[in-house]
């Protein structure tokens, strides 16, 4: 199947099927599901195939290294978000975002430093972004609400991909990891409820160490493996750490249940 077309099905499917989770269980469900690497994971998928096994083990270093950049936009949107509303909150968030991009576009990197990094990372954010349970708020979404959140993330997909080559591997990940679908859902979350926005950002959060493990795994096992088989593996242990991270959630906010219709 032609490249191209795989990018226009195959990234706005995965994200239609995370929003509508995301609007059937709540707050920190549908951040929970946006930490899964929906965006990220079809960009590596693109650059192995495109560019080659190397380079998608070197994006992969770099979508690690922006993990922990996610982390630092859920700690300034929080902390942000305490006593603004939801554009100076994203503002500040995204700078934080850059700012640690930038670092770690240029830091020397291992593997084995930014796989300790990540979850280190995560823990420290939860615990700096606070935020209780709140119950999802049931809200009138215009049409034009999931159309637009498809075409958001088959458009960064295609500008990451198609400038891979300009980019270098290591910016590709790194930019591949911004949370666009995070931050669509803790603005309208924090429109809602600015209880809400916390909540969101810490269901991101225990995501993302999902997110972690699949892009540890890739880089290990790309170039041994080859494409299909280490994005199976990867895969399978995105989903293991995932089913963990839930019952910790579950545990954390065990009051947390779906919307009333």
């Amino acid at each position: 199947m032609d490249l191209l077309l795989l990018k226009l099905t195959l990234t706005p499917a995965l994200i239609a099927g995370a929003s509508l989770a995301g609007r059937r269980w709540g707050h920190a469900v549908s951040g929970w599901v946006v930490g899964l690497p929906l965006t990220s994971a079809p960009v590596a998928f693109f650059l192995a195939l495109e560019r080659g096994h190397t380079f998608a083990a070197s994006a992969a270093l770099g979508a690690l290294a922006g993990a922990v950049a996610e982390a630092a936009f859920c700690v300034a949107y929080a902390w942000t978000a305490r006593a603004a509303g939801w554009g100076p909150s994203l503002a500040v968030a995204s700078v934080a975002f850059a700012l640690a991009g930038a670092v770690l576009q240029v830091a020397p990197l291992a593997l084995a430093s930014v796989a300790v990094a990540v979850p280190a990372s995560l823990l420290i954010a939860l615990r700096l972004v606070g935020g209780d349970a709140v119950a999802a708020i049931p809200t009138v979404r215009p049409a034009w609400d999931l159309p637009v959140r498809m075409l958001a993330a088959t458009g960064l997909v295609l500008a990451i991909t198609e400038s891979a080559a300009v980019l270098g591997p290591r910016l590709s990940g790194i930019l591949a990891t911004f949370p666009v679908y995070a931050a669509i859902l803790t603005i309208f979350a924090h429109r809602a409820d600015r209880r809400a926005a916390p909540q969101v950002l810490r269901g991101l959060l225990l995501g993302l160490f999902a997110f972690g493990a699949f892009f540890v795994v890739l880089a290990l096992t790309i170039e041994r493996f080859g494409v299909a088989g280490a994005f199976a593996l990867a895969g399978a242990a995105a989903l293991l750490i995932q089913g963990g991270s839930y019952l910790a959630m579950r545990v954390e906010w065990p009051h947390l249940r779906a919307p009333d219709p």
